[in-house]
């Protein structure tokens, strides 16, 4: 069927699929009233959907072979999935149709072929020709939607990488229990990035303190000799930075303590839970 230049164009219809602002005012309205260009515009946009609809963790699995049959059948190729994945480009000759033999000269550079071997088509090794006109609404449909899944895809690629989380090594953890007075009970492990540097994660079930308190995490030593303060827990969870000189040897013990707005930075001595680091 020849393509009726009365449609959108399948490029305008990928932008639109795609959230882009695109086609002229005329090419909008006749989206509204055209049967045709609606449903490829449903289309299209079905497949971003699709391809949004894929994270980071996404796996990718390989279509059937009957698959790339049909693509291939749709668009007029040859070859299918049987084709190579990576085709030899054809000679340049293979498309140019052989010049027509002089019948009162002998062809040269020419061999006769064995017998029993068969005859070689006038046509072989010139690739055929196809209609671009009968091929352009289907295969504008399939190239607009390769485009949009590919922007799509390519987008959520740039993003994987620019957002890719920092792969991270725990090397410690805690078990922390509470003491007397609290019912509470946490976690707490301490995880090394590939830069080095170190982060204590804390994870403690009570999330509220009294109206008048706030939770503090300390590293203490095993005899409450020493102490480093590592900030505030808000919540139930939290992420500490480990200063570099930090020797988790020697501060070995997780704390986290009720404070008071009393101005003191010292420990209140009332500690929440408690629990000491194991490699």
């Amino acid at each position: 069927m020849p393509f009726d230049e009365s449609h959108v164009d399948d490029d305008v219809l990928a932008l639109l699929a795609l959230g882009e602002p695109a086609g002229t005012t005329s090419d909008l309205a006749h989206i509204e009233e055209c049967e045709r260009c609606t449903d490829e515009l449903a289309s299209l946009t079905d497949v971003v959907g699709l391809a949004r609809s894929g994270g980071a963790d996404t796996i990718l699995v390989p279509p059937a072979p009957h698959v790339w049959d049909r693509v291939a059948a749709e668009l007029g190729l040859a070859g299918g999935a049987a084709a190579s994945s990576t085709p030899t480009p054809p000679a340049p000759d293979a498309w140019r149709s052989p010049a027509p033999a002089s019948p009162s000269a002998p062809e040269t550079g020419t061999s006769t072929p064995p017998p029993g071997a068969p005859a070689s088509s006038p046509s072989e090794g010139v690739a055929p020709v196809v209609s671009l006109d009968s091929r352009r609404p289907r295969a504008g449909r399939w190239i607009a939607a390769a485009a949009a899944v590919g922007l799509v895809v390519g987008g959520g690629a740039t993003w994987w990488v620019a957002n890719r989380p920092d792969p991270v090594t725990v090397v410690a953890t805690a078990v922390l229990e509470p003491l007397p007075g609290w019912d509470a009970s946490g976690s707490a492990v301490v995880e090394t990035r590939s830069d080095g540097s170190r982060v204590l994660v804390v994870d403690v079930d009570q999330s509220e303190s009294s109206e008048d308190g706030f939770r503090e995490v300390w590293l203490l030593k095993p005899d409450v000799s020493g102490l480093v303060s590592l900030g505030t827990l808000a919540g139930t969870s939290g992420r500490f930075d480990l200063p570099a000189g930090l020797d988790l040897d020697q501060f070995s013990v997780v704390d986290v303590s009720e404070e008071q707005f009393d101005g003191d930075p010292a420990h209140s001595g009332d500690s929440i839970v408690r629990g000491p680091l194991e490699a």
